[in-house]
């Protein structure tokens, strides 16, 4: 699972890749370590039409299943305590920090998420798998210049529960979709690796395509692209 990675290339460089034609970002900073429920930017296909370079939470809503899981195991636990508890209440409020990465895209939960407009791609230039036995964070670019490219993402504006301290709030969040590795990940992670797009042609099919037809870039780069660029940290540029 994929929950850390990096962008060092500016707005000018992200825009011209992905072809937005409008940017909402501001001041965009160099990245070095996105983490879940991190703002980052997202290229999507805005409600108004336009493709759009914009900010949003990463980490999609979780499926009702997993929340309606995490609420029975509090509320057993405020009951034990001798506490009234408002099921239906508590289900609402049940902090959801997302998921980050989405595999199973035949799943109810995410098909409503499939079409044009809840499409986006994910800027970055490096990400990090973990294995402890490999040092830790492992860093994967396309070269060691690390350039530009993008995961093939979904996005929406949802309102939750993100984080206790914050109560119920609404934002734009976004995950990336993930698929067997490559024979460079697999090593280091046998079980997944992002759905990355290197091509403009990819990002076209991706953002506008039909469902079907985009789908069948959820696939793994091809054996031998791919190179690691940096073991054992938390954060990652083009030094």
């Amino acid at each position: 699972m994929c929950n850390l990675y990096s962008l060092t290339k500016g707005q000018a460089a992200i825009i011209a890749f992905a072809r937005a034609t409008r940017d909402t970002t501001g001041n965009l900073p160099v990245m070095p370590g996105i983490f879940p429920d991190y703002r980052a930017p997202i290229v999507r296909n805005a409600p108004d039409g336009a493709r759009e370079l914009s900010l949003a939470r990463w980490g999609m809503p979780s499926s009702h299943a997993a929340l309606f899981a995490a609420t029975k195991t509090r509320a057993a636990k405020l009951e034990a305590k001798g506490k009234q508890v408002d099921f239906k209440e508590l289900l609402r409020m049940e902090p959801d920090s997302g998921t980050t990465n989405i595999r199973n895209t035949s799943s109810k939960h995410w098909k409503r998420w499939l079409g044009i407009e809840n499409r986006c791609v994910v800027p970055f230039t490096s990400f990090s798998e973990f294995n402890k036995a490999e040092g830790g964070d492992i860093w994967f670019a396309l070269d060691e210049s690390r350039p530009l490219a993008v995961f093939a993402g979904l996005w929406t504006n949802w309102t939750s529960v993100r984080k206790v301290k914050e109560g119920e709030t609404t934002n734009d969040l976004f995950a990336f979709l993930t698929t067997d590795p490559n024979d460079v990940v697999g090593p280091i992670h046998p079980k997944a690796m992002p759905v990355i797009l290197t091509e403009p042609e990819e990002i076209e099919t991706w953002l506008t395509a039909p469902a079907e037809e985009a789908l069948k870039l959820q696939r793994p780069l091809s054996d031998g692209i791919l190179t690691i660029v940096a073991r054992g940290k938390k954060e990652d540029g083009d030094e």
